[in-house]
């Protein structure tokens, strides 16, 4: 007889149009906290382990297109089409900052140290704001050739990664306001993400995902996809990679070798954004479905609202 769990993911339901973008926080006291950005305007807060719904950040006018945590757990940041970024207590939900822009924000990420937020805009410019005195002038690092898709902070808070519809990653070291490096790609990149130990950037563009090496800036790994991919992840020990795209498929491959281990469909629409949850025991995607989903990297180990024979006791977690 066999043995072989099902995997089994979990359905966040509340967003009513596309979700977007993902981003966990760090391992806080409370657990790890997973944000949601949608075209529907509603940015959601939820328990990383469960996807319980824990709130909504209530503000902005336009679709999000970005959203992300402080590693702590206690800020949020938005970026919308109202020509906006905000700045949230997390716990709360208290607009803590209202960020003007003249176009649409297509990305925000935090600086390590909190002190910061970089944002990536319609009208192909890189701005750093002041989360310490929002009321200060944005400074200007980049000019694009085309809009602003993603941004991302180096651990150290040295160096800003930022992509746009070209074919390249842009290198930013935040020290003298001067792009260092550009890192050619093989398509416009649709994903960046830094690894847990600040190591490795993960970029995800059209069938390629590739590591580099934050340190030389040099790829250090290329994976091939089956599929154009729009979001790539990578476990926190390194040990799996998981990408989704345009088939409705997730895929995880081995990072040592590239080999493929899983697939699922889950979606009924391209997968817009994938993210592992700080402790690897979890993955996120969120899709043009209007979905979110939790799916374990362990298939049928006890954990959160799964049990051990790979089932879950609900698969609602509206609340």
């Amino acid at each position: 007889m066999s043995t072989t769990s099902r995997q089994v993911p979990l359905t966040c339901p509340g967003h009513t149009r596309p979700v977007v973008d993902l981003a966990f926080s760090g391992i806080t006291k409370y657990g790890s906290f997973l944000i949601s950005a949608s075209k529907d305007g509603q940015p959601m807060l939820r328990r990383g382990d469960t996807g319980d719904w824990v709130g909504t950040f209530e503000g902005h006018k336009g679709a999000v297109w970005s959203a992300t945590l402080t590693d702590d757990g206690t800020h949020a940041a938005t970026g919308a089409a109202d020509f906006t970024a905000k700045l949230w207590e997390a716990v709360t939900g208290k607009t803590l900052a209202t960020y003007d822009h003249k176009h649409i924000v297509k990305a925000v990420a935090f600086t390590n140290d909190k002190t910061r937020l970089v944002t990536g805009c319609q009208d192909k410019q890189v701005y750093l704001c002041s989360c310490e005195n929002p009321s200060a002038d944005k400074e200007l690092l980049k000019k694009h050739s085309t809009s602003l898709k993603r941004v991302c902070c180096s651990a150290d808070d040295n160096l800003v990664f930022s992509t746009s519809e070209d074919s390249c990653i842009s290198v930013w070291d935040l020290r003298s306001s001067q792009e260092v490096s550009s890192l050619p790609t093989t398509s416009a990149v649709t994903s960046l993400e830094l690894s847990r130990d600040g190591q490795l950037l993960t970029a995800c563009h059209g069938k390629v995902v590739t590591m580099y090496d934050v340190g030389t800036l040099r790829p250090v790994k290329d994976l091939a996809m089956p599929s154009t991919m729009y979001s790539a992840t990578l476990h926190p020990e390194k040990t799996t990679v998981v990408a989704a795209g345009s088939d409705f498929q997730i895929y995880k491959f081995g990072y040592a070798n590239g080999e493929q281990l899983e697939s699922y469909k889950g979606h009924f629409g391209p997968i817009h954004a994938v993210r592992y949850s700080p402790d690897g025991e979890v993955y996120s995607s969120g899709s043009e479905d209007g979905t979110l989903r939790l799916w374990q990297n362990t298939v049928g180990k006890t954990y959160g609202l799964w049990v051990a024979d790979g089932t879950s006791s609900t698969t609602d977690t509206s609340g």
